[in-house]
């Protein structure tokens, strides 16, 4: 059954940018947020998004790209905005 707008736990997914050896990049990766943040941090994304990557690798008939590195969607802002206030301070 289909819910309600607004009834989802804001806490449900947690979003990761992927970047591939090859140089390309999928963005908004989402992971079951019960399986971060214990004492392996956001490693088990890497074992998420491999088992995903499989996954459609095996539907569309392509090779999976090997991953270089993961990233939380909301750190590359959250350091975006790191940057904005500090150029700010410095201007003033």
């Amino acid at each position: 059954m289909a819910r309600k707008p607004g009834t989802r736990a804001s806490g449900e997914f947690v979003l990761f940018n992927v970047f591939y050896e090859d140089g390309t990049q999928r963005s908004n990766r989402k992971v079951p947020a019960e399986l971060l943040g214990g004492l392996d941090g956001d490693e088990p994304a890497r074992a998420v998004i491999e088992a995903q990557d499989r996954d459609i690798s095996a539907k569309s008939g392509m090779a999976p790209l090997r991953i270089k590195k993961i990233v939380r969607a909301d750190a590359k802002e959250k350091a975006r905005d790191g940057v904005k206030e500090w150029k700010l301070r410095a201007e003033s």
